[in-house]
């Protein structure tokens, strides 16, 4: 059997139709599948490849910390270097009120660990999401994301939760003395890159502030430079109370994390003793890795031009068959008339050496997220690609 039959038999499918690309090799932009076939990477792993595939700097760090040590103890036992490296790094560059880093080992855990520290500062039961979110697949995250067509076949779900519409200053009003947090994606992936008036999002930190809720932002996709800031909130004129991170966080290693204030993470440490605890949350080698990656993001400037590389993409991307480009940065969903066009769309790039694929709340966008160093080259070559293909 080659390798691709023995990845549809042994590897657990998510899809009856997974793209099966066999890829040997990624470097920077583009990726290499098995017999040298050569893709501009529009993807970049669902906007985790922020400084582009095997960074030099993050594969020394990689190496670096291999010689050192891997899993020693428990996630917050022992002193362990690249944990207390990248908690100081992430908070020099984070509100004072963010300043302790806990790191898992997805977003999706963030998410977990973010719900259960919400709960257990306010002590109230209840927790508003939005429609057509997305916060991950495990049943807490599960309980908050926003499209009853993933919930349904896993109920029951976590009670207490209610999903409002993103956006609304209708909904202001659900956010009550009961509400132990609202959770927002900053700006909402899935959904096909929409993004909230810098209004409600001030009006929502402001009703929460009057309700003693806390405000939870979701920044696993839109962090590290993909608006073009480093944390997409600054774009709205807001401080969340716990922001989430995951994606870029680990330099195309796996790693999450929630980040709050010093005195409510420390709620978690004691009253039950151990209040939130993960073996490889924070992996040293994850640790390393990320750092690189967000000192590179910065000392290499790479958020400079993004966007200029945004204004690019929507000026090339103009056809009939376009219906609308929605856009934030680095960031963009190209919407066609149905799921039917994009895929074809979409299938037809991927023969021409352009990887993309399409949003799950939004099956008829095509998704644009390349790596923040993708060259002004590249962008137009992918853009005459995807007009061929429409």
């Amino acid at each position: 059997m080659n390798q691709r039959e023995l990845f549809l038999r042994h590897v657990a499918q998510t899809s009856p139709a997974p793209l099966a690309l066999e890829i040997v090799k990624a470097e920077g932009t583009k990726l290499y599948d098995a017999k040298g076939k050569e893709y501009i990477d529009l993807i970049g792993g669902i906007s985790v490849a922020n400084t582009g595939h095997r960074h030099p700097g993050v594969l020394a760090a990689i190496r670096e910390q291999l010689d050192a040590y891997l899993h020693i103890m428990v996630y917050g036992e022992f002193v362990e270097t690249p944990q207390v490296k990248y908690a100081q790094l992430l908070a020099s560059y984070l509100p004072a009120s963010l300043d302790s880093v806990y790191f898992t080992n997805s977003g999706a855990e963030a998410v977990e660990g973010a719900m259960k520290l919400a709960k257990r500062v306010t002590n109230r039961p209840h927790i508003i999401a939005f429609n057509h979110s997305y916060h991950g697949s495990t049943q807490g995250a599960l309980s908050i994301i926003g499209d009853e067509y993933w919930r349904n076949a896993f109920r029951p779900l976590l009670p207490g939760i209610s999903h409002e519409k993103y956006g609304s200053f209708e909904m202001l009003e659900k956010i009550t003395a009961d509400t132990a947090c609202v959770i927002a994606e900053t700006v909402q992936a899935e959904g096909g890159v929409l993004a909230p008036s810098a209004e409600w999002m001030q009006a929502l930190r402001q009703r929460c502030d009057e309700t003693g809720t806390l405000l939870v932002l979701d920044e696993i996709q839109a962090g590290f430079g993909r608006t073009g800031t480093l944390w997409g909130f600054e774009n709205f004129g807001v401080t969340p109370d716990i922001l989430l991170l995951g994606k870029a966080l680990g330099g195309g290693m796996p790693l999450g994390a929630f980040i709050s204030s010093r005195e409510k993470m420390f709620q978690l440490a004691d009253g039950p003793v151990l209040g939130h605890i993960t073996t490889f949350g924070g992996h040293p080698v994850s640790c390393a890795a990320g750092y690189a990656a967000m000192k590179a993001l910065i000392g290499e400037e790479m958020m400079t031009d993004v966007k200029q590389k945004e204004a690019l993409f929507r000026s090339l991307l103009v056809h009939p068959s376009i219906k609308q480009v929605n856009s934030y940065g680095l960031w963009l969903a190209v919407l066609f008339d149905t799921f039917e066009t994009n895929k074809r769309v979409i299938d037809k790039c991927i023969e021409q050496g352009v990887l993309t694929d399409w949003f799950l709340f939004a099956a008829n966008a095509l998704r644009i997220s390349p790596p923040l160093t993708i060259s002004e080259e590249e962008i137009r070559r992918a853009c005459e690609v995807i007009l061929s293909a429409v």
